[in-house]
């Protein structure tokens, strides 16, 4: 069984403004990236049974709205597979009001944050409410960390080292740094080692595979392993794609000197139960 910490779904192209996908085409060398999401093509991409964390996003500034209500019908739809997170932009007024319906009403499971793409801080003091209640009711917070494509989206506010306050003042509740930071791995890196609740996930980096190495070689040379967790960021990407990138990554190396990653710790990443870890199981 894998377990999948980092998926997305939303309605494609409605949840997105034309602004963000025209800027979109910066990833993938100036062509629109098909966004649309089908659960049957997540499966099928699949060759491992899986388990997975789906959520879709907010960033008024940026341009994505995804509805809480979206992603707990596509849950219920998929009840034995699938779990949900809700988001928030807390820029926008009753931010508060959806945290409290996408919990309680609507039985989502745990919070999804975009600082950059929705230009704050986590460590804003304005968040205190969302943190608070996040320790309150059990439920793990994955920030999106590491770069993207929009002008309008501060780097600043991508930086891993602005959760180290969080996670300082607020020990029960299990983070999760997306993307291991990129390009920022190492601070991600040196977070993750000194918080016992601060996790990262590998989803969408192994398409830049010497890239991927070099950040697995950090994990491994910091000692950091159990706190890396397996992610996609479907549909950006797959399970089958994610476990190929990872287990061809010491093949760049043939005939060089360069260290290997350690294949038994890779392994045991892509075996890690994380829902006991993230307080879902």
């Amino acid at each position: 069984m894998v377990i999948d910490v980092h998926s997305h779904f939303w309605e494609y192209p409605r949840d997105f403004t034309a602004d963000f996908r025209e800027q979109a085409k910066r990833a993938r060398a100036g062509l629109e990236v098909d966004l649309t999401v089908r659960y049957e093509d997540y499966r099928a991409a699949c060759r491992v049974p899986v388990r997975t964390v789906v959520f879709g996003g907010k960033a008024k500034l940026s341009g994505i709205w995804v509805d809480d209500a979206l992603i707990a019908n596509y849950v219920a739809a998929h009840p034995d597979t699938l779990i949900g997170f809700l988001s928030v932009d807390p820029t926008q007024p009753g931010w508060e009001k959806e945290l409290r319906d996408g919990h309680e009403t609507l039985g989502l499971r745990g919070i999804k944050l975009l600082p950059m793409y929705a230009g704050f801080k986590p460590d804003d003091e304005r968040l205190e409410p969302l943190w608070n209640y996040a320790a309150k009711h059990r439920l793990p917070v994955l920030l999106h960390t590491g770069t993207t494509f929009m002008s309008q989206a501060p780097l600043e506010c991508t930086l891993p080292r602005h959760i180290e306050p969080v996670a300082v003042r607020h020990p029960d509740v299990k983070i999760i740094l997306a993307h291991l930071g990129h390009p920022y791995e190492g601070e991600c890196v040196v977070v993750i080692r000194k918080h016992p609740n601060v996790y990262a996930d590998i989803s969408a980096l192994h398409y830049r595979p010497f890239q991927f190495y070099h950040s697995l070689m950090l994990v491994q040379e910091y000692g950091v392993w159990d706190k890396v967790l397996f992610g996609t960021d479907y549909p950006f990407t797959t399970v089958n794609a994610t476990l190929d990138g990872l287990r061809t990554l010491n093949r760049m190396l043939d005939g060089t000197a360069l260290p290997r990653l350690d294949e038994a710790k890779i392994e045991a990443m892509i075996a890690r139960d994380s829902l006991p870890l993230l307080g879902l199981a």
